[in-house]
């Protein structure tokens, strides 16, 4: 700086200790300039960091790789395509990576055809992966369910040509989201889509998506991942992460995954956690699960079957104190049932690979002592008890009241037990019957009983109609049924039965009342059908009069009559007395009595009640 005449002037001296206004010293030493410390990248989750790039990397898929490696390898690319699927198997990777697949160009950027296997470094794939791409659209149905957004983003967007891209691609996930008027106005552009547009649509509820949409798509059905594919998967990755897991946790989480490899990925990522710098363990993801140890659901079973309750509800407690949902419990007793009733049922071949080795073992010598009936009623009352547990406020109460019930019943006979003791305490008691007077034979008081859902239906042998011979000139309803059931005429014989009240039955003439729901030609037809079987003419009119029960409420009249007189026996009323809430369902008649009893209807009735009594009190003869 220089002076009033020009000379420069010396700069103020300062002492570099000298203080400023503000009592800072005027010259500091300048600080040495350090470099920021790059910040680590945000953690990502297995499930995003492990989402397969390529065909070859995804698992259980095998069918779909197939076919549209086939498919791009003869150029047979189709316009659309409907991914359907539960969750985690891979509908949208899929979707992406085909996306890449048609778009890729090569490492040196010469392709230019579509490929199966993405190079997954050009400009394109690295754009699709990082979901910037300008030609490649996803769009979610959930929240873009009208028909103005398909309009506006797919509709006249598919109008104008790819812009860098060889195809523009529009990825709907979740499409059974959209409205009916969406679906509608995406038919025209689905059926015709302009050059180079691929349509790729994901859902998982495919009924929801109209039928005129599926038709117009190249449907693909993803299916779950076994469980020991899973496990492999998952063990792969965790020593890719430098995790130490053990098979046995891996094979818990693969199982509680229920075929989705992200639903399993999210208990590896949570499971890691949980561990810390340890290892994942069995007894870490069971508790974290809230599931119960399997040996010990094996020791549960074995106890309920052998009625031993005190130890069942303390091996429940003890399950329920480690974390284990009684919920959870009565579902891996289910398992456990299914498992012995498959060993039951067929043998060596019930052995699977998702099995573990003490299950293989015990499943052989549970079937050995327990009976397919015990087996099924034990998965009766467990899927019961289990929608009860689920709508119970305390569930551990309902849990064990399911174990209670389990266990009562453990030593009680099954149905068929039941009743071949009574039919043996029966035969017993009869077995040197005095001789009987000259009449009607006798007949088994009892046969084999059936279960038909909850009904306990008990096949006791009672006589039956005769069948009517087939007579050139009928005398009754009951005869024409016949006569038309003989001839073929099995249509004519059910109207008959069904809709004919009789009022006057003669030679060559008939009179009844129709039902209201009859055929309107049911009176020629029959007057037809009987001048044709008989060789002479039938007059055939339709009366006014009420006329007599049809057949068929006759019938019904006769079921319940012998359902009361049936239900009054001391075996049926033992059989009854023994299930609660057991009715009978049907009567299956006997032939050996059935010409007393048509006799007795006919026009002894006396004759028929002795022949009932007869035959439904077998322990009353001398």
């Amino acid at each position: 700086m220089s002076d009033l005449f020009g000379t420069p002037s010396d700069p103020p001296q300062t002492s570099p200790a000298s203080p400023s206004l503000f009592g800072d010293s005027l010259l500091r030493p300048a600080a040495a300039a350090t470099p920021a410390a790059p910040s680590p990248p945000p953690y990502r989750v297995l499930a995003r960091k492990y989402r397969p790039h390529s065909f070859e990397s995804l698992i259980g898929q095998e069918g779909l790789v197939r076919t549209l490696t086939n498919a791009f390898a003869s150029g047979r690319i189709a316009h659309a395509y409907m991914l359907t699927g539960v969750r985690g198997v891979g509908k949208t990777t899929t979707a992406r990576i085909i996306a890449r697949a048609l778009n890729c160009i090569g490492p040196d950027g010469q392709r230019t055809s579509p490929t199966i296997s993405p190079c997954g470094v050009c400009d394109n794939c690295r754009a699709i992966a990082e979901d910037r791409h300008p030609d490649v659209l996803e769009i979610d149905a959930a929240s873009n369910t009208g028909v103005q957004n398909v309009r506006e983003t797919v509709i006249e967007g598919a109008r104008y040509a790819p812009l860098s891209a060889r195809y523009k691609v529009y990825i709907v996930d979740e499409v059974h989201m959209l409205s009916t008027a969406a679906f509608n106005a995406l038919l025209k552009t689905l059926e015709e889509p302009p050059p180079r547009v691929v349509f790729i649509f994901a859902t998982t509820e495919i009924r929801k998506v109209p039928v005129t949409v599926l038709s117009r798509c190249q449907r693909f059905d993803l299916r779950r991942i076994p469980a020991a594919t899973l496990a492999a998967h998952y063990a792969e990755i965790a020593a890719r992460e430098g995790v130490v897991a053990e098979p046995e946790a891996l094979a818990l989480i693969a199982r509680a995954a229920d075929g989705s490899v992200r639903d399993g990925l999210s208990l590896l990522d949570q499971a890691i956690a949980l561990a810390g710098d340890g290892p994942v363990t069995a007894e870490a993801v069971r508790g974290m699960l809230g599931l119960a140890d399997r040996s010990r659901v094996w020791d549960l079973f074995e106890a309920l079957m052998a009625g031993r309750l005190a130890e069942a509800l303390d091996l429940l407690a003890e399950a329920h104190a480690a974390g284990a949902d009684p919920g959870v419990v009565l579902q891996d007793l289910l398992a456990v049932t299914h498992a012995v009733t498959r060993s039951k049922a067929v043998g060596s071949a019930a052995v699977s690979s998702a099995m573990t080795e003490e299950e293989r073992a015990r499943a052989p010598r549970l079937a050995e002592r327990l009976s397919l009936p015990v087996l099924g009623r034990a998965w009766q009352m467990l899927l019961k008890g289990l929608a009860e547990t689920n709508e119970a406020t305390d569930r551990l109460a309902a849990a064990e009241m399911v174990l209670i019930r389990l266990a009562h019943v453990a030593d009680l006979p099954t149905p068929g037990e039941l009743v071949r003791r009574l039919i043996g305490e029966g035969s017993a008691a009869n077995a040197a019957p005095a001789p009987s007077p000259p009449g009607p034979s006798r007949i088994p008081a009892a046969g084999t009983p059936r279960s038909a859902g909850s009904h306990a239906v008990a096949a006791v042998a009672v006589p039956a109609e005769a069948k009517v011979a087939s007579l050139p000139s009928p005398r009754s309803l009951e005869d024409i049924a016949a006569l038309a059931s003989a001839q073929g005429e099995l249509r004519l014989a059910s109207s008959i039965r069904a809709f004919v009240r009789p009022v006057r039955i003669a030679e060559g003439h008939i009179e009844f009342r129709p039902e209201p729901d009859a055929p309107r030609d049911l009176a020629p037809r029959l007057a037809a059908f009987l001048t044709k079987a008989t060789g002479r003419r039938w007059t055939v009119a339709i009366s006014t009069e009420a006329g007599a029960p049809t057949l068929a409420e006759r019938d019904r009249l006769r079921q319940d009559s012998l359902r009361a007189r049936l239900a009054q026996t001391p075996l049926v009323r033992a059989i009854l007395d023994a299930f609660p809430g057991a009715t009978i369902a049907a009567v299956r008649e006997a032939p050996a009595m059935a010409a007393q009893l048509h006799a007795g209807a006919a026009g002894d009735p006396e004759a028929a009640d002795v022949v009932f009594d007869d035959a439904l009190e077998p322990e009353d003869t001398p």
